[in-house]
């Protein structure tokens, strides 16, 4: 089988690395941790963001991170069996459904028995 050419694939076959990334971080004890996702059909998967303004777009301000080579994300993830890395996701969480006030249980009827 012919291997396409790049301009006629869809998605290249050879991969070509990402710059530096930024990356979500975590604090733990030991430093940072990167922080790993899950593609929308449930995979792990660890992101990298072409930009500060994108990462803070999708994970909000506070989010902290760090700059990455893409090969070093890959290096780093590959030990936990995450061998994708999704570059710049856009944020898909589902929409938060508006919640139902509780309404108060009645009062328990107790019985005392003599």
């Amino acid at each position: 089988m012919a291997e396409l050419l790049c301009g006629e694939d869809p998605e290249p076959s050879d991969r070509s690395p990402a710059g530096p990334l930024f990356v979500p971080v975590r604090p733990g004890r030991a430093g940072c941790t990167a922080r790993l996702f899950r593609t929308p059909l449930g995979d792990r998967t660890a992101v990298g963001f072409t930009s500060a303004r994108g990462l803070a777009a999708t994970l909000g301000p506070d989010q902290a991170w760090i700059r990455l080579a893409e090969p070093a994300l890959r290096a780093l993830t590959a030990p936990l069996g995450v061998t994708t890395v999704t570059i710049d996701p856009p944020f898909s969480a589902p929409a938060p459904s508006p919640v139902e006030p509780v309404q108060a249980a009645a009062p328990a009827v107790v019985l005392r028995i003599a």
